[in-house]
């Protein structure tokens, strides 16, 4: 039977040592009003203390001062396990002082362990992570000096081949966002952008006997449809009941509530990159716009595609301004398919999605190959097309889903600038001019850490091309290939002199 109580109450239930379950994408579906009687609990009394957090997505607001942030940087946290912590500024700084234990999986495995732990498996068993950091092996996922646990990711031996098992510590507790809990005490999410692995943390909290804890925006009186409810009562301990706070008619197009036909995507487009303007979390970048333009060109009608953070959110906005989506089928890996992905602090939501699944099922559909092409970020590339995207010289944001993405689809396009840290450019009747070079390469001879295999890629036959401000490299048999330079841009002074090593030439100018 459930109970309604207060933020503080729920944050109460709450014992030191517990492992909690945090059902939230990236700076999406967050039950930041739990994250924040936690804090105020621990600034009172000092407790909870020693907690492990879990989360396949990533759970912070891009603001160190909002959410779970505070009680990390305080010392309420033992150790975190996470797909992406790109949305936690002051988190992901502190991984690399020690402050505590720190793990990356891929989200996808993360996301199908806690599927496959609900029903009693001992873990997801993949070969997604061989010969990337990730595989014990290479690096193992802990991300600093305090990082030893190797029961997260085990090499494994199944009829001769080898795969990787990943498991997670069992849930104490699990904090969930959803929409509304009606009168029986099941829960909707539909005001809510995704579904992410709700479920799937519920089922695997009660199996440990934890307790299931919601934050919710309203209470219904009547009895929801049943095809309609995500958690079912049976799973559900504890409900909190908390108004949101942000309202913009914009966001009714994420969750459904708004149709958007495809002759309106760019409106709301631009409507939700107001108001991300407004709060300051707005990208501002021509090399980004040059990039997603060019890597547009890759797009072909029937195409199902998969669209990743940064950079490469501009291929969708360049997909609609140029009236192609309605014969694409775009999609992001929190489960939304169809319709246009958001960007900036929204990113994991779809505007106008046709459907939005769990995302371990989302995951489903793209290890079995469903996608023909992806458009992904990159920190930095080297001389065998390897790719590091989850960790910089002194930053980590995490793999996320881009392990599964890339490992599984056809057509693998990179998105990222040639250098950073000072780059600036310009583009005036076509032809781009680098008016100042970034101080920092991002190609370079041998990546600091690999979330992506040229040669694995290789080997699978996959199609592989990464996307400059100033031309186009391809993963090729032989070798890094370039094979396009912009108009424009010097290939000897501005490309070629600037790589730490040699490169096959078969470029022509676009």
């Amino acid at each position: 039977m459930f109970t309604i109580m207060s933020p503080a109450e729920a944050a109460a239930l709450i014992p030191d040592g517990a492992v909690i379950g945090l059902n939230s994408f990236v700076g999406t579906a967050n039950p930041e009003k739990l994250h924040d009687a936690v804090t105020e609990r621990f600034r009172k009394t000092g407790h909870p203390r020693n907690l492990t957090l879990v989360s396949s997505a990533g759970f912070g607001l891009f603001d160190p001062e909002r959410g779970a942030e505070n009680y990390i940087r305080e010392g309420a946290v033992g150790k975190i396990i996470c797909g992406h912590y790109g949305a936690m500024p002051s988190t992901k700084k502190l991984v690399l002082e020690d402050r505590f234990e720190a793990y990356n999986l891929p989200l996808g495995p993360m996301s199908h362990a806690m599927r496959a732990q609900a029903g009693g498996h001992d873990g997801y068993f993949t070969k997604l992570g061989l010969g990337l950091f990730v595989d014990p092996r290479v690096e193992g996922p802990g991300l600093n000096r305090l990082s030893k646990d190797d029961t997260l990711v085990k090499l494994v031996q199944i009829e001769g081949e080898e795969y990787l098992r990943y498991r997670l510590p069992d849930f104490d507790v699990a904090l969930i966002k959803a929409t509304s809990v009606d009168a029986k005490g099941n829960i909707s999410f539909e005001r809510e952008y995704s579904t992410i692995d709700a479920l799937s943390i519920a089922q695997m909290t009660r199996r440990n006997h934890g307790r299931v804890i919601v934050q919710v925006d309203r209470v219904r009186s009547d009895f929801s449809r049943p095809r309609d409810i995500i958690i079912p009562a049976v799973l559900v301990d504890v409900v909190v009941v908390c108004e949101p706070e942000r309202d913009n008619e914009a966001f009714g197009t994420l969750s459904g509530d708004i149709h958007v036909p495809a002759t309106h995507m760019q409106y709301w487009y631009r409507r939700l990159e107001q108001e991300n303007a407004r709060s300051g979390k707005i990208r501002s970048d021509f090399s980004a716009d040059i990039i997603g333009r060019r890597a547009a060109r890759e797009l072909h009608r029937g195409d199902v595609i998969n669209v990743g953070i940064g950079i490469p959110e501009k291929v969708s906005k360049y997909a609609a301004a140029e009236g192609i989506l309605p014969e694409l089928t775009l999609s992001v890996e929190s489960g939304g398919t169809g319709g246009l992905p958001a960007g900036g602090l929204e990113f994991g939501a779809m505007i106008g999605a046709d459907a939005i699944c769990d995302m371990s099922m989302q995951f489903d559909f793209y290890d079995g190959g469903g996608l023909d092409c992806c458009f992904m970020g990159a920190l930095e590339m080297d001389r065998h097309g390897n790719v590091n995207a989850h960790r910089g010289v002194d930053q980590v944001s995490g793999i996320g889903g881009f392990g599964n993405i890339t490992s599984a689809t056809r057509n693998v396009i990179f998105c990222l600038t040639f250098n950073t840290k000072g780059l600036y450019v310009t583009e005036e009747n076509g032809a781009v001019r680098i008016e100042r070079e970034g101080s920092i390469p991002k190609i370079v001879d041998s990546v600091r850490s690999i979330s992506f295999s040229g040669p694995r890629a290789v080997r699978n036959g996959q199609r592989v091309l990464y996307v400059t401000e100033r031309c186009v490299f391809a993963l090729q048999k032989e070798g890094l290939t370039l094979v396009e330079v912009y108009p424009g841009v010097d290939k000897q002074r501005d490309i070629l002199d600037r790589l730490p090593f040699p490169v096959i030439d078969k470029t022509e100018c676009v």
